[in-house]
């Protein structure tokens, strides 16, 4: 049955247009966009500008624990605070990662995203040993995720990740043991099996799984020959790539060339690759990755956090790569944010203003990290997914911005609705089954806490 729904304002083709109205099909479709229009009897009204939901290309749900507890005098680097990381990790139980994972998702829902891409490895007991072998369920944590995103309404692709290194020539650490699998054909026999029991259990509209790899330092390069020989050719393919200077120069050291000209040594470099950060690169290394058409999935608030540096998001756009955007470690849960801090890291980068205009940050935040999923865009034109966020132009913050410019003005307070497969799911902060997600975090990161405490007891906690 088509259902209708009338917005005040929206984004169509690039623009905003007056009295929008739009034809829904039961799957959640758009089929017909018709701007200049009054609302009609029936119609679902948003008030408001309303443009495309935000797709979140990368994201570590557990992360989000961190926010707020690593920046005591000393903080030092990256490799400091994932110490931290780790004993959060550790302290995970199935059952504990889907209440925190529930609130997550809801956290993300009221700011404006619809879909989100977990790049997840935290696979096995803290010892290393997988669940299902005591009789307890077989990919336990996965299927906390999943039924995590089902609770919150938002689209799961789940990227099982294959971590089997701990640096070049070096085995995981006591503290990534639950994260490993043997050698990278165990990981393709349980990866192969998740998606048999991923596709068995949920809707793939809601749930679905692609791979990933954590990095070039933990995937020995043998099994990455193994992954690109044997991985199905139509699933996303997500990795870490060159975050850091240390892990450059130990590729290097190691291998003799970049993180990226090793996976092109393997043939992963591809359009269905996503290279989450690329921070720092060679102009080698942007001209194969725009030259495959790779998509770029950079974390603008996550990288200025943890002092990653400024990528060359504008080089690489350039070269013919798309640029995608993730909330990573969640120290911001923000889409308007994230489009406006990759903007001003060009400008502060180059001295120069509009490197990204108002439409490439939508393109960024929306189409870009749909693709990295493999999904359909969402969006207000015939053929998208009637996945959407209303925002308030009239607010302390976006008050006088032209509605097209509401991207470098806008943030999540501003988000009045968030629309996923043509139903209202949130709106003004609050989740509509869920209720308020500052709440449901408030809890799961206690109960976590507790866990943490009792799991690391006589160890000093951030």
């Amino acid at each position: 049955m088509t259902r209708t729904l009338w917005c005040e304002q929206g984004w169509v083709n690039g623009a905003v247009a007056d009295g929008v109205r739009l034809e829904i099909d039961d799957a959640g479709t758009v089929t017909s966009a018709t701007p200049g229009t009054e609302p009609q009897p029936g119609d679902l009204q948003l008030p408001g500008v309303t443009f495309p939901a935000a797709s979140n290309a990368h994201s570590h749900a557990f992360h989000r624990i961190l926010r707020g507890r690593t920046h005591a005098g000393g903080a030092g680097s990256f490799w400091t605070w994932r110490e931290q990381m780790y004993q959060a990790a550790g302290a995970l139980t199935p059952e504990l990662y889907e209440q925190l994972a529930t609130a997550v998702f809801a956290e993300m829902v009221v700011t404006g995203f619809s879909s989100v891409a977990e790049f997840h490895y935290v696979h096995h007991r803290p010892d290393g040993s997988p669940y299902g072998e005591d009789g307890s369920g077989e990919h336990a944590m996965e299927r906390a995720l999943a039924r995590a995103a089902v609770a919150a309404g938002i689209r799961l692709t789940l990227l099982d990740t294959c971590y089997l290194a701990g640096g070049f020539d070096t085995p995981l650490t006591a503290e990534q043991q639950r994260f490993g699998d043997r050698d990278a054909s165990a990981w393709l026999d349980r990866f192969g099996s998740l998606r048999t029991a991923v596709a068995a259990e949920f809707d793939p509209g809601q749930v679905s799984v692609g791979a990933a790899l954590h990095s070039v330092r933990g995937v020995p390069e043998a099994d990455l020959a193994v992954i690109a020989a044997n991985l199905p050719a139509d699933l996303p393919l997500h990795i870490h790539l060159s975050e850091q200077p240390a892990e450059n120069e130990a590729c290097l050291r190691a291998t003799g060339l970049t993180p990226t000209m090793l996976l092109q040594r393997h043939g992963l470099i591809r359009p269905r690759l996503s290279a989450v950060h690329a921070t720092h690169l060679s102009e080698e290394d942007i001209t194969v990755l725009g030259n495959a058409g790779t998509t770029i999935v950079v974390c603008p608030t996550t990288e200025a956090d943890l002092a990653d540096g400024i990528g060359p998001a504008a080089r690489l756009r350039a070269a013919g790569a798309r640029i995608a955007l993730g909330t990573d470690q969640h120290a911001v849960v923000d889409p308007w944010l994230e489009m406006r801090a990759l903007e001003h890291g060009e400008r502060l980068a180059s001295g120069e203003r509009g490197r990204f205009a108002p439409a490439d940050l939508h393109a960024a935040a929306s189409d870009a990290g749909a693709h990295a999923q493999g999904r359909t865009s969402p969006g207000l034109e015939a053929g998208k997914v009637c996945d959407l966020m209303s925002v308030d132009p009239r607010s302390v913050r976006t008050a006088g911005s032209r509605p097209g410019q509401l991207a470098l003005t806008a943030t999540a307070a501003d988000v009045i609705a968030v629309v996923v497969g043509g139903r209202v799911i949130a709106g003004n902060g609050k989740h509509a089954t869920l209720g308020d997600p500052a709440t449901l975090l408030s809890a799961a990161i206690a109960a976590v806490d507790a866990a943490r405490d009792t799991t690391f007891e006589g160890t000093p906690q951030p």
